[in-house]
């Protein structure tokens, strides 16, 4: 039997931008419902959730925490998230594991980039959610000008649950909307009897039946108005807004019996799941098969690696075996954990709608789904941002160089956004992250945590080579250092190879005459073509013919990239029956190759990105004039909710590697871009000459 009925849980992440105060709030929630001894604080360090050492140092959240509070009967878990652009991974994992989003806004910064992002994420990720104007009790808080901008860019269902009883150093209280009291004071920022109404009206948008008996002028209950704000803020009709000051510890409490009472429980929500390409429900029953999922992965360098899940069917057994779908092996369940912030405690059968900790389970990252009585049944896969931002890295020393891949990888299991490659032509290690900010983070925790020292620099541009004309010529390949000596002598024909070809059709065709055999490669666009005649070339010379060849179109030509759309044809050559052999095929083809090719009007091809740019109205005629000067060409324009217009656009990669910088000074950091590899083009002829120098 589950220890927490499905009905009293809830389930909330506490997303927003940065500074504005969700660490403090959990804290003071955990703190209030007996969790903790005192209310932790960012500033001092003693916060129950930031517990890293780079998170106390910088005095922000860099990683998710997730933490739990029981408050009027109900189990209340807490997941507090960065609120940095950088790391929006956290948050954006985060809510897989919720059902409502609690989205703080600073009453003194107002609505800021990162607050539309996460509102509507949470939107499209299908949660309810709420909205926290904290720090009411700052200076120069505009509350009227605030609570329109909000319903403004938010719709009308934003509507406040309470108001302050005054802004600045006079917060003392907050009033409440429904039902206020007749003793509330005069003069406030908002009438909150007007507020009320706006409440009502959201909350009977939801019941149909509920709505005719309100417009006839019928009085609701207190229990029907209690369950009617419920089910309005799960079908997202109703977005209420609450005040609080955390610093000050005032409307923290209405907060939490609002969490309780009409957040939206895993019971009212049901999930779907595919098995076989077919959609299919996901119940939460505590009797019903296990499906879980894996949402979060944490290096705890005292626990070992830690998988955070949170269950959606089924109750969690401790020395349970379920299966890893991704993997199709079994993973044993050896401990179960309860996790508060940083500190953890043994769990045992684990129901619906909970979230625990695994340790010590190997092969297991976040999005995975864990089955028991359900094989084949996977959850969504949860859709990331893709890290633009990249650099190559190097180990500093040798020392560094055993422990340098493992380090990233580590880092790699913990952060969505953040990705390790190598680059097969420019055989660099890249690491691509969110920012600059989220690289140096990184360089520092591997040197914190793995003792591992980095060198990092821009990472180079993939440029490749091709030829744009058609050329023939030969080479002979001759050695003689007493004994056997080496001698083969090739002629080829190079041209280019159309894109999109159909290789069936191209190369058997009067194109090629007396072809014998072809090797096509897809991923270069290039083709090898024997259609050597009266056996010139011997047939067990052919393959290092070939090999030549591919060796060096992998080293480049003319500026030392990799060579794509051409076509090779080796049409005559000549052997000794003494000195020719495989070796010296192989030489004359490479040599051969380099000199044909510099004859059919070789040219540099740049790699072209798709971007997606979003931007304020005021700052588009800016960001698209600083298009024009990275050689981008506008393919098309929408507009965007809140006063914003995206942007799509191709441009050349090696313009846009440091775009992130440039975007976030030209929009004062309100801009965000996507973008992802398009196609290959000619590079200029004057860029071309400065790359070949």
């Amino acid at each position: 039997m589950a220890r927490h009925p499905v009905e009293s849980i809830r389930n909330v992440t506490l997303v927003g931008h940065g500074a504005v105060g969700k660490t403090t709030l959990a804290d003071l929630m955990l703190f209030k419902a007996g969790m903790n001894s005192r209310a932790g604080s960012v500033d001092d360090g003693s916060s129950l959730l930031d517990t890293e050492e780079d998170e106390k140092e910088r005095k922000h959240s860099i990683t998710s925490a997730v933490c739990h509070l029981s408050h009027k009967d109900k189990r209340i878990n807490v997941i507090d998230n960065p609120g940095y652009p950088d790391f929006v991974g956290h948050a954006v994992a985060s809510m897989r594991a919720a059902e409502t989003a609690v989205i703080v806004v600073s009453a003194t910064a107002g609505i800021e980039v990162n607050t539309r992002k996460m509102f509507q994420l949470a939107g499209d990720s299908g949660l309810a959610r709420m909205v926290v104007i904290n720090k009411c009790d700052g200076d120069n808080v505009q509350f009227a000008e605030l609570v329109s901008s909000l319903q403004e860019l938010f719709g009308p269902a934003c509507a406040l649950m309470n108001v302050p009883d005054a802004v600045g150093d006079g917060f003392s209280a907050v009033i409440p909307t429904v039902n206020t009291p007749a003793d509330a004071p005069s003069g406030l920022a908002v009438d909150p009897r007007e507020a009320g109404q706006q409440v009502l009206d959201a909350a009977v948008e939801a019941d149909e039946a509920l709505m005719e008996r309100y417009l006839e002028g019928e009085e609701l209950t207190a229990e029907e108005l209690s369950g009617a704000i419920t089910k309005a803020v799960a079908a997202g009709t109703l977005i209420p807004i609450f005040c609080t000051s955390a610093r000050k510890d005032i409307g923290v409490a209405e907060l939490m019996d609002a969490v309780a009472s009409i957040a939206p429980s895993p019971a009212s929500k049901t999930p779907t799941a595919t098995r076989n390409g077919e959609e299919t429900p996901v119940e939460p029953k505590a009797d019903g098969p296990v499906v879980a999922q894996v949402f979060k992965t944490r290096i705890d360098p005292f626990v070992a690696k830690m998988n955070y899940l949170r269950v959606f069917s089924g109750t969690l057994k401790k020395d349970a075996s379920l299966r890893n779908e991704r993997t199709e092996k079994s993973v044993k369940l050896s401990q179960i954990l309860d996790v508060q912030g940083g500190q953890t405690e043994a769990a045992t059968d684990v129901g619906p709608g909970e979230i625990v900790a695994l340790v010590k389970v190997d092969d297991l990252r976040t999005g995975d789904t864990l089955t028991h009585g359900a094989d084949g049944l996977t959850m969504p896969p949860m859709k990331f941002p893709t890290p633009m931002i990249g650099l190559a890295v190097a180990p500093k020393s040798q020392a560094d160089q055993a422990k340098i891949s493992g380090a990233l990888q580590k880092v790699a299991d913990e952060d969505p956004c953040f990705n390790i490659r190598r680059d097969a032509q420019t055989k660099e290690m890249v690491m691509n992250g969110m920012s600059e900010l989220h690289l140096q983070l990184v360089e520092q925790r591997l040197h914190r945590r793995d003792k591992v020292d980095v060198v990092t620099h821009q990472p180079k541009v993939p440029y490749r080579e091709t030829v744009n004309g058609t050329a023939e010529g030969s080479y002979r390949h001759k050695k003689q250092s007493g004994g056997s000596g080496q001698f083969a002598e090739v002629h080829f024909r190079i041209s280019h190879c159309p894109e999109n070809v159909n290789p069936e059709e191209y190369f058997v065709s009067d194109r090629f005459p007396s072809i014998r055999e072809f090797h096509y490669n897809p991923d270069l666009n290039s083709c090898f073509v024997d259609r050597v005649t009266g056996g010139s070339v011997p047939n067990n010379f052919i393959p290092a013919v070939e090999k030549g060849i591919k060796e060096r179109m992998e080293q480049g030509v003319i500026a030392g990239y990799q060579v794509q759309d051409v076509v090779v044809e080796l049409f005559f050559g000549k052997d000794h029956p003494v000195d020719s052999n495989e070796t010296a095929f192989k030489t004359a083809a490479s040599m051969c190759m380099r000199n044909v090719f510099q004859e059919a009007r070789p040219t540099l091809l740049e790699p072209i990105v798709s971007m997606e740019i979003t931007v304020p109205d005021d700052k588009l005629g800016d960001v698209t004039s600083d298009l024009n000067t990275r050689r981008g060409r506008m393919e098309g324009m929408d507009g965007a909710p809140g006063g914003f217009q995206v942007i799509r656009a191709k441009a050349p990669l090696a313009e846009v590697m440091t775009y992130a910088r440039a975007l976030s000074s030209m929009t004062g950091g309100q801009g965000s871009f996507s973008l992802e590899f398009s196609h290959y083009e000619m590079v200029p002829p004057n860029e071309q000459q400065k790359i070949v120098a």
